[in-house]
């Protein structure tokens, strides 16, 4: 690409280039600027709109569910366990309080998690993870509302046991990413989309970043925020791609359904928007046919979502579906993120367990402050 001079003077070189505008990379540019507002920030985004999950989940402002939080326990000690819902719980502040709730669309219904009867057994353990949380919570966070599915009317077949969270919300995605890029820039970060990075190299002094146009952006320090596609960067990024599909229906009439809901460890999740459903998961079907980047949405997982709104989530309403897409997340052997120093002046925060929305903000603000120490 041919440049002139005053793009050359004025568009390569920064303090610090971001790659990736997704939750992760605009909040640690915002960090970036916080902790120094001198700081020259640019983001490199390849798509239109952040690529991976961060315009592309359901909306979900949450923590973990009973059992996702005892399928962690099994991956990974409680104290850990602990720090990680504390991560999670303190990024959903940190972002409600850099965007505001009504900005965002922030609607503190509560959680619910549906179990099957195989499930219940998961009851006997409640008592042991309120009380591994409540110095966090400084209150039990899940409670047995068994009683209350009559007023839901899920499938009876399927449905036995019913969980209430208190804290958990949903949020507008889109609402959400819009504000963060205008924070980013009311702050002074430069945002360039569909900019394709092809490579970058850290010769101990300074970083190049080249993009597929053949442009080359110079920096002191470089933060890799591209989460399920850290490999085409780094390629032993110790992480699996795993897409999420995710539908939408059309207005469904008389619909009461108010709240966010999981079921399966999470594995799956519904909520309402206004008067339709927003409904995703699925991949568990088959692990590993959806570790994958690309964006295809197969029947297999489609179909079971469908039969599972039909017989088990809105047996009593008819439905049309309005919209399907997938995105993105990214996975390991457990769910703690990777956030550290790749090289003397390369930094990376990624790997967020499908939890982007809770701990995005935190990551961000704590990968400025690795790039940056302030104490």
């Amino acid at each position: 690409m041919m440049l002139s001079f005053w793009e050359k003077d004025e568009f390569l070189n920064y303090d610090v280039i971001v790659i990736g505008a997704g939750i992760v990379g605009l909040s640690t540019a915002i960090s970036l600027k916080e902790q120094d507002s001198e700081l020259s920030v640019l983001v490199l985004e390849r798509g239109v709109f952040p690529t991976g999950a961060s315009t592309k989940n359901a909306g979900f402002a949450c923590f973990g569910s009973l059992t996702e939080i005892l399928s962690d326990l099994e991956t990974l000690p409680s104290q850990e366990v602990y720090n990680l819902v504390k991560l999670r719980w303190k990024g959903l502040n940190l972002l409600r309080e850099r965007l505001g709730d009504e900005a965002i669309d922030y609607k503190n219904y509560g959680g619910y998690e549906l179990l099957s009867e195989s499930q219940l057994d998961c009851l006997d353990q409640m008592n042991n993870v309120n009380d591994l949380l409540n110095p966090l919570f400084k209150q039990d966070v899940y409670s047995a509302v068994t009683d209350r599915l009559p007023d839901f009317r899920f499938g009876k077949e399927k449905v036995k046991g019913l969980i209430f969270n208190p804290l958990e919300s949903q949020i507008h995605t889109g609402k959400m990413m819009r504000e963060l890029a205008m924070l980013a820039q009311r702050l002074g970060v430069n945002i360039l989309t569909g900019t394709t990075v092809k490579n970058f190299t850290d010769n101990g002094q300074e970083c190049e970043v080249l993009t597929n146009d053949e442009l080359t952006f110079k920096a002191k320090r470089v933060a890799i925020c591209t989460n399920a596609f850290s490999k085409k960067l780094i390629k032993d990024a110790e992480l699996k791609p795993g897409r999420g599909v995710v539908l939408i229906t059309k207005p469904i009439k008389g619909l009461t359904l108010k709240g966010t809901f999981h079921y399966d460890e999470g594995y799956y999740y519904f909520r309402n928007y206004q008067d339709r459903i927003i409904f995703g998961g699925g991949r568990n079907l088959d692990l590993e046919g959806e570790n994958t980047t690309d964006f295809e949405i197969r029947s297999l997982i489609l179909d079971r979502l469908k039969t599972d709104l039909e017989q088990m989530i809105i047996p009593n309403h008819d439905f049309e579906i309005d919209h399907v897409w997938s995105g993105i997340m990214a996975f390991g052997h457990n769910k703690k993120p990777i956030l550290k120093k790749h090289s003397e002046n390369v930094f990376i925060g990624i790997r967020l367990g499908g939890m982007g929305v809770a701990i995005g903000s935190k990551v961000g603000e704590e990968l400025a402050e690795l790039m940056y120490p302030t104490t």
